[in-house]
């Protein structure tokens, strides 16, 4: 799979003989596959749906074709045919032609307009070889790290060569949604703690039901680039920075370029270090009001967009998902399988080492020299809180309501 700006990770799928470049990583809303443009050798089924996203709307009428992924063919693909694509520019702008859901199908839109000749394109995949486990692999490269060696690969119902182990990691059970709520079902499970940059961990307090004091419901998303974690854990991670700003109109902070911020994420009593490069992008283009370069603080306050239904309090992106090797496992989460496959679960293998992520930083940032520890980069000893929108506050409310 490939990756334009350490943002949109793509890979190549050929319907009706044709082949269209998908963003292949949408974890969140959709398990459905979209295309922009006309597909050859396809069938109108004269029905038509819209998938919404957080930016985005995709409409147009089902349609079927063969398809083809990797070493997999389905004879008859329900797709969403887009006839305005304007609200995803950039993907277009990037040649990308659509947009491979890989959530559960029972959430999927197409399924539940077209029945089960709407099925999604994994759980068609699931069901050409139905003695095989039900689970997809993904491993997410890092643009601009000089020792990232991996390849960007997503793998169906095998594990990448060199990563074995992940099978012998924790089995993190995924949290079910009911009743009308399992069409919002999203790969969805429990963080322990949150490392701060001071080496402590974060206080985290849940807006979820029934969680275990002091973890969080957690989204795992590769459809965000950036993750979005509660506003008084992002402002602990980056308020003390020397220099930091917060941005109401981009929603995140503003640090130097040459802060480094070492913090981990802890889940199933496994520590996932994040490499410096994941905490704070350089990506962007962002300037403070000098002119000098910004860097993007990558863990946002969550919007309230997100979690004002109360299923879950962060959501981990790709800047999360780039330091571990992800599986996740369908289990009874597909259909029409030979025999019961037990309950859905996530296994997660950490990717990144501190000492070597440290180096990669002094390179890359600071162009070889190592000044991360001056007096310019120490942690302040008070932080600062960022401040909350009157629009967000009043949908907090009505959210509470």
């Amino acid at each position: 799979i490939g990756n334009i700006g350490n943002s949109q990770y793509i890979a190549n799928l050929t319907i009706g003989g044709a082949a269209f470049k998908p963003e292949s990583s949408d974890f969140r809303i959709s398990s459905d596959l979209w295309v922009d443009g006309t597909v050859p050798n396809s069938s109108d089924t004269g029905i038509s749906a819209s998938i919404s996203y957080a930016i985005g709307t995709a409409a147009g009428n089902i349609h079927t074709a063969q398809a083809n992924f990797s070493d997999f063919s389905v004879a008859s693909q329900a797709y969403l045919q887009v006839t305005d694509s304007k609200s995803f520019g950039a993907l277009a702008s990037e040649g990308i032609s659509g947009l491979a859901g890989l959530g559960p199908g029972f959430s999927s839109v197409i399924r539940n307009a077209a029945g089960t000749k709407g099925d999604t394109l994994l759980d068609n995949i699931f069901q050409l070889n139905k003695t095989t486990s039900n689970f997809i692999t993904f491993l997410l490269s890092r643009n601009g790290d000089p020792t990232d060696t991996d390849q960007g690969e997503f793998t169906i119902s095998q594990v990448v060569a060199g990563h074995e182990n992940i099978t012998n990691q924790p089995h993190l059970p995924v949290n079910e949604l009911s009743g009308s709520n399992r069409l919002n079902q999203h790969w969805t499970t429990l963080l322990d703690h949150i490392i701060g940059p001071d080496g402590k961990n974060i206080p985290l307090s849940s807006i979820v039901d029934d969680t275990p004091s002091g973890q969080l419901v957690t989204i795992l998303d590769s459809g965000f680039t950036f993750p979005q974690v509660p506003r008084k854990v992002s402002d602990a991670i980056y308020g003390r920075v020397q220099g930091a700003n917060y941005s109401v109109q981009q929603g995140m902070w503003f640090i130097p370029c040459g802060q480094e911020l070492n913090i981990s994420v802890v889940m199933g009593g496994v520590t996932f270090p994040i490499h410096p490069l994941d905490t704070s992008s350089s990506d962007f283009g962002f300037k403070f009001a000098d002119g000098t370069l910004a860097c993007a603080g990558t863990f946002q306050p969550i919007s309230t967009a997100f979690s004002l239904g109360g299923d879950f309090d962060a959501v981990l992106g790709q800047s999360f998902l780039r330091n571990a090797y992800t599986l996740l496992n369908w289990g009874d989460f597909v259909d029409d399988t030979s025999a019961a496959r037990g309950q859905p679960f996530i296994q997660l293998q950490p990717l990144t080492s501190q000492t070597q992520a440290h180096q990669d930083f002094v390179n890359v940032r600071l162009n070889g020299v190592d000044t991360t520890g001056s007096s310019q980069y120490k942690l302040l000893s008070q932080g600062k809180s960022s401040p909350l929108a009157s629009g967000e506050r009043v949908q907090h409310i009505e959210g509470f309501v």
